[in-house]
């Protein structure tokens, strides 16, 4: 495919010179290491996400020891990171791989995708990161990257157009691992240097205030709860989120299983 040499070298090069190799979950090939990363990850910038991970592998160091916690134990040491349901979904998801794989992450892809909170992405993440497979899989670093090489001037550009790019990359005779690592901080690199080239896909989609939301409004529930019992009156003086949008998030956060009414 016309281009990818060049864009593979550009990749390779940046990343010898500049990757991120001080992050802890590429020191691990563990998968349940890389799980709780990747998990961790979505929609969370790296530098935020850094000292949680060091904390949860402190406090769970396996999937067993997860498993066993109790949800509001998960929850505290969550707490602060945001979109707090991930926290629940890892703890489903390590039951699952308790209880229905041995305590092993699996390795098929669609054993991994039927387990709670793993989709196409993170499957393909775990597989290339933690088994080193050739897999194709696409995140928003990756999408600004190759955007901005192969579709400088294309607005509204589907992931499809993308994949067989992806794809001709890999590198097959060498690691995933380190290429997807490579592409990654690339496509960080480019975002920070350029106008996003991801708002130029057709999946990108602007992320919504926080301030006055419902992700506002679980947080502050979800951070007192940690505390002991929720008052939504206390809650209400301490953040200034109004009565309404408190009970919003607190019937969501009720039917999601995340606080149960005692």
């Amino acid at each position: 495919m016309k281009g990818v040499r060049a864009f593979k070298k550009r990749v390779t090069d940046f990343y010898r010179a500049s990757g991120r190799h001080h992050l802890p979950w590429r020191k691990t090939h563990d998968p349940y290491a890389i799980l709780v990363s990747e998990i961790m990850l979505q929609q969370t910038q790296v530098d935020r996400v850094i000292p949680y991970f060091k904390t949860w592998m402190r406090t769970f160091p396996t999937v067993q020891k997860l498993a066993h916690s109790d949800l509001s134990t998960v929850l505290s040491l969550w707490s602060g990171l945001g979109y707090n349901r991930r926290a629940k979904m890892l703890h489903e998801c390590a039951k699952e791989i308790v209880g229905k794989h041995g305590g092993r992450i699996p390795r098929n892809p669609a054993a991994l995708r039927a387990l709670p909170g793993v989709g196409p992405y993170t499957a393909g993440a775990i597989r290339a990161f933690a088994f080193d497979e050739d897999e194709v899989f696409i995140e928003t670093n990756i999408r600004a990257a190759l955007l901005h090489h192969f579709f400088p001037k294309s607005n509204n550009v589907p992931d499809t157009k993308l994949t067989p790019i992806l794809s001709a990359c890999l590198p097959r005779s060498t690691s995933a691992r380190e290429w997807y690592s490579a592409l990654m901080d690339y496509g960080a690199h480019i975002k920070k240097t350029n106008p996003n080239p991801s708002r130029r896909s057709s999946q990108y989609i602007r992320q919504s205030a926080f301030k006055g939301s419902v992700r506002e409004a679980r947080g502050a529930i979800v951070r007192a709860s940690v505390r002991g019992a929720v008052h939504l009156g206390h809650i209400r003086k301490e953040s200034g989120i109004s009565a309404a949008l408190l009970r919003r998030a607190l019937r969501d956060l009720e039917r999601e299983g995340m606080l149960p009414r005692r």
